[in-house]
């Protein structure tokens, strides 16, 4: 009793515990609740993925701060320049004054002046005027905000497409080596996804070329005819430059085609609202999905293939192509390019759109998917054409498989010869057919229903009704024998079409790029 009554004391001193015992996923779910403040200050801000992982510097710099609001300096400057030489009271001083601040950009002070007027070009006019004083009254001279941000799309995308073409090139020369490399290795052809007659792996790339050719056509007339917006004025009427110049015509003209000279275009858009018309963001974007296409069309094929094992991308050493299955050899920069030529390939749709929507003169509605899918369009290209050469340069073709996917359905292909031969030594064409197509549908069944090799050529060895090519057979089915002209297409393709291409831009495969390609 007095044992027991110590007991009853002492639980009733101790306090009771009422909260249960906390698990790990209780902990867990106490940890992960909510995001601590302060915790990672410096990741808590998206960051574009093609800009950060994938973009390379060379366009990354077409598409810039530094280079867009040093090419509204320089529109400033060839504008006052052209004024001076056209009569205009500007100094030289002032002129001296602008170029020399053209990369003395004070981007904090024009961001306080855009808060303030709500005017990011105004923001840079007075950014401008800042840096040099004596030209802050002639600044922008008769000029409306288009005339710097519709002129520097149109300098940037000039810029871009050079850039565009340089890789095109590169990547149509690199391929041009494989396909003579390889010009007369028979391989499968495929139509529907189904084996169909032999062509060569050399042939097959010179189809990835035709594209890109095309695509390389289209660069050079879009190049060669972009034009630059020009001096428009607010509704393209010129009317505030005929009023600077007191009604001369002839003089506003004059300072339309100088600016343009003086910017490195040959030609100003002849007439135009406030901007320059949409549809050719929508042509540039067209050409740049055209590109896309091409490229997931080759490395559509190149997935395909390295699945069969008969052609395979670059592969490094320490590369690992699955986090599960370690034994896996993923076509990863083909499948980037599919990835990245998809996006691209979209982008016309928004173009189209943007130009179909705007109003009489300009709508605003323009600008801010402009500033997107322009930059986008072109940095995603620039990315999926370093892939392109990548791949090209470095991808390994295996011709043991690729001979043997051959030969396991060269001998469907062959039996059309082999009925001719032995037709031509005195059998009956009728029979002949019906015994090679029992033949046929027999090792059809064996291939099939029972995995084995096709055995068509040791079933028709053994019928001597094929007596007269017995001991040619195997002559008879060289997959060489069955790729037509295959390989001399390669070499006109390449002489005719390919070869002049190069020739012509030559400088260009001499120029490195800037960036790797990093997987």
């Amino acid at each position: 009793e007095f044992t027991q009554s110590i007991t009853q004391e002492c639980c009733k001193s101790q306090p009771k515990n009422t909260k249960k015992m906390s698990t790990n996923a209780d902990k867990f779910l106490e940890a992960a609740s909510d995001f601590p403040e302060g915790a990672l200050p410096d990741q808590q801000v998206y960051e574009h993925p093609l800009v950060k992982r994938y973009a390379t510097k060379e366009m990354s710099f077409v598409w810039s701060p530094a280079m867009k609001f040093t090419t509204w300096r320089k529109l400033w400057i060839a504008l006052a320049t052209a004024e001076q030489e056209l009569g205009i009271e500007i100094s030289d001083e002032q002129l001296e004054q602008m170029r020399s601040k053209i990369y003395d950009i004070d981007f904090e002070f024009a961001e306080e002046k855009e808060k303030e007027f709500r005017h990011d070009v105004m923001g840079h006019v007075h950014a401008f005027g800042e840096a040099a004083p004596a030209a802050m009254p002639i600044i922008h001279l008769g000029a409306t905000s288009c005339y710097v941000g519709d002129n520097t799309d149109l300098v940037q995308i000039k810029e871009a497409l050079l850039l565009i073409k340089r890789k095109l090139v590169k990547v149509i020369a690199t391929l041009k080596d494989f396909a003579v490399k390889y010009r007369d290795l028979p391989t499968l052809g495929f139509t529907h996804y189904q084996p169909a007659q032999l062509t060569t792996v050399g042939k097959r790339a010179t189809l990835w070329m035709q594209d890109l050719i095309l695509d390389l056509d289209r660069v050079n007339r879009e190049i060669e005819d972009l034009p630059m917006r020009g001096v428009k004025g607010t509704t393209g009427t010129q009317a505030s430059f005929l009023e600077l110049f007191d009604g001369d015509h002839e003089k506003v003209k004059a300072l339309n085609k100088r600016v343009c000279e003086l910017m490195g275009f040959q030609k100003a858009i002849p007439v135009s609202g406030q901007t320059y018309t949409r549809k050719i963001d929508f042509a540039v974007l067209s050409l740049l999905s055209g590109i896309a296409q091409s490229a997931y069309k080759m490395c559509g094929d190149i997935r395909l293939l390295a699945n069969l094992k008969e052609v395979e991308e670059p592969f490094s050493k320490t590369q690992i192509g699955s986090s599960a299955m370690a034994y896996k050899r993923n076509p990863m920069r083909s499948e980037r390019v599919c990835s990245l030529a998809r996006y691209v390939m979209g982008l016309p749709s928004a173009a189209a759109n943007t130009h179909a929507s705007q109003w009489f003169e300009r709508t605003l509605d323009d600008s801010a998917v402009r500033r997107i899918v322009l930059p986008e369009g072109f940095l995603a290209v620039d990315v999926v054409l370093n892939l392109l050469a990548n791949i090209s340069d470095g991808l390994h073709v295996w011709p043991n498989v690729v001979k043997a996917h051959a030969m396991a359905e060269l001998p469907f292909m062959a039996t059309e010869v082999i009925l001719m031969e032995c037709v031509k030594a005195g059998g009956d064409r009728q029979e002949l057919h019906e015994a090679i197509r029992v033949h046929s549908m027999d090792a059809g069944a064996v291939v099939k229903g029972e995995g084995k090799p096709n055995d068509l050529m040791e079933r028709i060895a053994k019928d001597p009704l094929f007596e007269a090519v017995h001991s040619k057979l195997e002559s008879m089915i060289d997959p060489i024998l069955f790729v037509g002209r295959a390989p001399e297409q390669v070499d006109e393709f390449i002489g005719d079409e390919i070869e002049p291409i190069l020739e012509a831009n030559k400088d260009l495969l001499t120029v490195e790029s800037v960036d790797g390609v990093n997987v």
